[in-house]
C-alpha cells in the first residue's frame, strides 16, 4: 500500500502527539533497525482519513522515492498503528505462508538493496512502486528453516544493540559527572557549604575551590576563567583530495552519524569518493554543521576522512579531551550553533560559532582528573564500536549465504559460538 498524496499530507496537518508517520528517516540501510523515534505525529482523525495509508506491526515499509534501499519493519508494542509519509509504501506479509521477520531480513540484504537501486527508475528523482516490490523475487525456503534463520539474526543484532545501549549508559555517566564538574560546580558549592563533595576522593576534591567569584556569566568558581571553546580546541582543516584517499580509508557522512549519541558505530570507505574531504585523527571530535539541530556530535574511534559537512575538533592539550567532548555534545553548544546558523531551508553553522562559544575554564588539574576518569569510558566505547562491526559483518556475511542455502545452518555455529564467545 502507497503513502498519502503529498497534498493530502501537508505539514499543518502535524500534530504534538497522535498517530506517529513514518519517514525514510525511521527506516534503514543496510542497518536492520527501525528507528522508533523523531516522529511527527497526526492526530486520529486524519489517520482514519487517510486509513489505507496506515500500517501495523510486522508490516514492511520501503522508500519509494528518493533513498531508495531504505527499509524497515514496524516494531511490536510502542504504538497501535502507523502513518506512511507520501515517499514510503507498506507490505504486508501473509503469515501462513512467511516469516514477516525473515522477508525484511531478505529484503535488507546489500545484494537486495544494490538490486533495487540498479533496477529502479532513474528519470529525475529514483523510483520505485508497489508492483515492482510485488514482484521482487526472493528465496522462500520451509518456514522451519525461515524460522531458524530469523533466531540467528535476531540474536546478532541483539548482541549489537546491547552493545550500542552499553556506549548508551558509558555516555550518560560522562555526561553527568562533567555537567556536576563543570556546569553545576557540585563539588564548589559542596566545599563552600563546608560539606565534603559526594563521590571523590579527598584528593580530588582538593582541586576544586571553596568560593564563588562574579564573572561575565555569572557566578563561577573562585579562580577559574571565563573564556571561549577555542581557548581550548581548534579546527584544523587537512584537506584530503580526490586521489590521495586510499580506497580502504575509513569515510564519515552526517548519514553516518547518529543523533544524540558520541558513539560512531558506522562508516563507510572512502572507495569512489569524487569530492574533497577533511582528515580526522583518532579522538578527533566530529561535529555535524549541517543542521546542527540534528546534534550529530561523536568522538572519531579510528583515523579517517570525513564530509566537509562535518567540523573536525582538536583539543589544543590531550588532557581536555573529555572536557572539549562533553561540551562540543552538549545540548546547550547544539543550541547555540542552532540559533547562529545561516541558511533558511538548509542552516549551516560554523567553526567561528563554535570556538566563540562561552565556558568556563577550569584549573588544569580539575581537567586531568575529569579526564582520567571519563578517558577509560571512552576505551570502552571504542571497544564495543569495534564489537558492533565484527558483529555486523558476520551478520551481513551469514545472512545472503542462509538465505540462498549457500550455508547450512549448523554449518554457521561454529561462527556464531565465537561471536557470542
Amino acid at each position: 500500500m502507497d503513502g498519502p498524496f503529498g497534498s493530502n499530507l501537508p505539514a499543518t496537518a502535524y500534530v504534538e502527539h497522535g498517530v506517529p508517520v513514518i519517514r525514510g528517516s525511521n527506516l534503514s540501510k543496510g542497518e536492520f533497525r527501525f528507528k522508533n523515534e523523531g516522529f511527527v505525529f497526526v492526530s486520529d482523525s486524519t489517520a482514519n482519513k487517510l486509513g489505507r495509508s496506515t500500517c501495523i506491526a510486522r508490516d514492511i515499509v520501503f522508500t519509494k522515492k528518493g533513498t531508495l534501499g531504505q527499509v524497515g519493519i514496524v516494531p511490536d508494542g510502542s504504538f497501535s498503528r502507523y502513518l506512511l509519509s507520501s515517499n514510503q509504501m507498506r507490505m504486508r506479509v501473509d503469515t501462513e505462508k512467511a516469516n514477516p521477520d525473515y522477508v525484511y531480513y531478505a529484503l535488507s540484504t546489500r545484494e537486495a538493496i544494490e538490486r533495487v537501486i540498479k533496477e529502479s527508475e532513474h528519470t529525475g528523482v529514483p523510483k520505485i512502486n508497489l508492483a515492482y516490490i510485488r514482484e521482487f523475487r526472493i528465496a522462500l525456503p520451509d518456514r522451519q528453516i525461515q524460522d531458524a534463520i530469523v533466531e540467528i539474526i535476531r540474536a546478532l543484532d541483539a548482541r549489537i544493540d546491547l552493545l550500542r545501549e552499553t556506549n548508551a549508559t558509558l555516555e550518560s555517566i560522562a555526561q553527568a559527572l562533567f555537567k556536576s564538574w563543570f556546569i553545576d560546580f557540585g563539588p564548589v558549592r559542596a566545599k563552600a557549604e563546608g560539606r565534603e563533595p559526594n563521590g571523590m576522593d579527598a584528593e580530588t576534591a582538593a582541586l576544586f575551590p571553596d568560593a564563588f567569584e562574579n564573572s561575565a556569566l555569572g557566578e563561577v568558581p573562585k579562580g577559574w576563567r571565563v573564556g571561549t571553546l577555542g581557548d581550548v580546541a581548534w579546527n584544523p582543516r587537512s584537506q584530503a583530495k580526490p586521489g590521495q584517499m586510499p580506497a580502504s580509508t575509513s569515510y564519515i557522512g552526517l548519514e553516518h552519524m547518529p543523533r544524540k549519541s558520541i558513539a560512531l558505530d558506522k562508516m563507510g570507505t572512502a572507495e569512489g569518493l569524487e569530492s574533497g574531504k577533511f582528515w580526522f585523527e583518532f579522538q578527533d571530535i566530529l561535529f555535524g554543521k549541517l543542521r546542527p539541530y540534528f546534534h550529530k556530535v561523536g568522538i572519531a574511534p579510528c583515523k579517517g576522512v570525513c564530509s566537509t559537512d562535518i567540523l573536525v575538533i582538536r583539543p589544543r592539550e590531550p588532557n581536555w579531551l573529555g572536557y572539549v567532548a562533553m561540551h562540543a555534545s552538549s545540548d546547550e553548544l547544539i543550541a547555540h550553533t542552532t540559533q547562529l546558523s545561516n541558511g533558511a531551508r538548509m542552516p549551516r553553522t560554523s567553526w567561528h560559532d563554535v570556538n566563540a562559544y562561552g565556558v568556563v575554564l577550569p584549573h588544569e588539574r580539575c581537567v586531568e582528573a575529569f579526564n582520567d576518569i571519563v578517558n577509560p569510558l571512552f576505551d570502552r566505547i571504542f571497544a564495543n564500536v569495534r564489537k558492533m562491526d565484527c558483529l555486523s559483518d558476520l551478520r551481513d556475511t551469514l545472512l545472503p549465504r542462509l538465505i540462498s542455502g549457500k550455508l547450512r545452518l549448523p554449518e554457521a555455529e561454529p561462527q556464531l559460538n565465537e561471536a557470542f564467545a
